[in-house]
């Protein structure tokens, strides 16, 4: 009988059902960690977002103030259509962009948010473009001429370390503060991340030094802003009207 036993529980069936067990066992465990964890990792990427939408306007915080922040600072989220005109019935901070690019531009919602600092009012744009292996995204905020950029912040998904990924780091996001995103002849035309001799003084050649060696993702970023920002341009347009008229 003991012979037996042994057999038994060193067969292949005994063996290939332990496996079965375990396997269930630690997917069990895996997934229930992970649906657990979804309702923090939702917030950390929420105020993640707060994070750099509030960075464009000059206000540094960490994860844990960016909600008291943000709500001090921001004092409007908008929803707009190709048109210029806000949509009420969709709510701005969860506009998903990857997806929205998906979508006709006649069929896409643009968020927008305004913001006040010490009196002076800001309009901060999300960004979404294609890097050189994956997405990249970020946020840039006009000031109340609507033309002057106050600050970006830049993001992504896959660019190479040292080269494209230095969209993210400061000295680059600070060639951008106070360039001009109109062409002296009243064009939108953004900022072109451009290699060559930039005179970082001249703030209304439209244009930016690039990262060396980050070619493609500087042209990610080029088009990222030119194409976003003409979305606005019909809401931007009626801004600048309405301001005109209260002069």
């Amino acid at each position: 009988m003991e012979e037996k036993s042994v057999n038994k529980t060193n067969s292949n069936g005994y063996t290939f059902m332990f496996a079965i067990i375990m396997v269930v066992i630690v997917a069990s465990v895996l997934a229930f960690t992970a649906t657990s964890l979804q309702p923090t990792q939702r917030e950390n990427v929420r105020q993640e977002k707060m994070q750099s939408i509030l960075a464009t306007i000059g206000v540094e915080t960490d994860r844990a103030g960016a909600e008291e922040l943000y709500n001090q600072y921001i004092t409007e989220e908008i929803s707009l259509r190709e048109d210029g005109s806000v949509d009420e019935e969709v709510d701005a901070f969860q506009v998903d962009l990857a997806k929205e690019l998906k979508k006709p531009a006649s069929e896409q919602v643009f968020p927008l948010y305004i913001a006040e600092v010490d009196g002076e009012k800001f309009y901060i744009v999300p960004l979404r473009g294609n890097g050189l292996w994956n997405a990249i995204f970020g946020y840039i905020s006009l000031r109340d001429d609507v033309n002057t950029i106050a600050g970006a912040t830049f993001d992504h998904l896959g660019e190479t370390p040292g080269l494209g990924a230095e969209i993210t780091k400061e000295f680059f996001r600070e060639r951008f503060t106070d360039e001009k995103i109109f062409d002296e002849s009243g064009n939108l035309v953004g900022v072109s991340v451009v290699k060559g001799d930039i005179d970082p003084s001249d703030k209304a050649d439209n244009q930016v030094d690039a990262i060396s060696g980050a070619t493609i993702t500087g042209d990610g970023v080029s088009d990222m802003i030119s194409e976003r920002l003409k979305r606005y341009l019909p809401y931007f347009e009626k801004e600048k009207d309405i301001k005109v008229a209260i002069q």
